[in-house]
Parts: C-alpha cells; sequence; structure tokens
C-alpha cells in the first residue's frame, strides 16, 4: 500500500521527533509499503524518506514550485512531483495514497490532518487514518474534538474515523487492518467455512 505521513518541516525540533520519523521510514519500507510525502529533505520530512530510501522503499514526494526554488525538494525520491500550488499537493497526496499516518507537527502538519479527517467523516473516503503520537503532543487536540463532541459541534464517528496510537508497530498494524481483512487468514476461511 501507500502510506502518506504527515510530519514536520521544521529545523527547531527535538531530535527524537527526527528518530521517529525515521524508524516510521524504516518500517514502512520493512513491511513493503510505500511512503508518499511531502517531498522535502529537511526536519522530519527528510529523515521518514531517508530511512525509508535506505531499508529498500520507494518514496513518492509531492511538493509545490515555491518549495523547490527554496531548494529543500527530496531530488533523490523515486518520484518527485511538482505541483503549482498547495491545494494541488495536498489533493495529489490524498490521490495517489492508501492511508495516512500523522506524526508531531505544526500547523501544516495540522491542516493536513483536519482535511483528511474531515473528509473522512463525511464518507468522501474510507483510507485509514491514525496518529502516532508517543509523547502526547497532540493530548491537548484530541481534548478538544471531545470538548466539541460535547458541544454538539461534531458528529460521534469523529472518533471512528481516527486512531491514537504511540508506537510505530502499532500504527503501522492500524493502517494495514482493511487491508488484512480484505484478505482473510487460512485459519479464519477454514472457521467461517466451519460455520
Amino acid at each position: 500500500m501507500a502510506i502518506c505521513v504527515f510530519c514536520s518541516s521544521s529545523q527547531k525540533i527535538d531530535p527524537r521527533y527526527l528518530k521517529l520519523a525515521a524508524d516510521v521510514g524504516t518500517e514502512i519500507a520493512r513491511r513493503g509499503h510505500t511512503l508518499v510525502s511531502g517531498g522535502a529533505v529537511v526536519s522530519s520530512m527528510g529523515a521518514v524518506t531517508r530511512a525509508a530510501r535506505q531499508a529498500g522503499g520507494r518514496t513518492v514526494g509531492v511538493m509545490p514550485q515555491a518549495l523547490v526554488d527554496l531548494e529543500i525538494a527530496d531530488t533523490d525520491s523515486d518520484e518527485l512531483i511538482i505541483t503549482t500550488d498547495m491545494r494541488e499537493r495536498k489533493g495529489l497526496m490524498d490521490a495517489r495514497s492508501d492511508a495516512f499516518l500523522v506524526l508531531p507537527g505544526g500547523i501544516g502538519t495540522l491542516e493536513e490532518l483536519f482535511e483528511i479527517w474531515t473528509s473522512r467523516v463525511l464518507g468522501l473516503h474510507d483510507k485509514p487514518l491514525v496518529i502516532l503520537d508517543p509523547w502526547g503532543l497532540y493530548t491537548a487536540l484530541r481534548h478538544l474534538v471531545t470538548d466539541l463532541y460535547d458541544a454538539g459541534f461534531t458528529r460521534p464517528d469523529v472518533f471512528d474515523a481516527i486512531t491514537w496510537t504511540t508506537t510505530v508497530g502499532e500504527a503501522l498494524s492500524h493502517l494495514e487492518a482493511p487491508t488484512r481483512s480484505l484478505s482473510p487468514a487460512p485459519e479464519e476461511i477454514g472457521e467461517s467455512a466451519a460455520g
């Protein structure tokens, strides 16, 4: 599957976030998936992509021309798609991906998260969406969404549309779960046939 990772491009973050991104890239490749990212060589974006490639994975970067002009494009990507603007970028990342993984990030990461989350709640797609948050950066966001629900601003399925995780393995397993359900394990088929 093609897994889109939303993450930070800030170069001021704690190194633990870069290691997390690298661990994600390595695990995506180890499991045989393609990485779709924002196409940058800096910060978590660069770490996840380099690690995926080093582990033998395929990488697809999507970046608007304005950011390419800033010389932060990952020109080593197996495929680097240049867009005219951010809206086109997000649309292509969405179209090229089978699942979405959100790592700690800033307002750009939050924008990407909310767009995918909203469209899933509205039934515009059924692709899995997982947040990987080992250190609780998004705890306040989780509480905010609960408060919004309690105040009547959102539907109950806002909670069903997303999975919150704390480890890389857990996050990837949740992303793969819908794929697994389409192809049941042999013992599941046997149990089903047995009635």
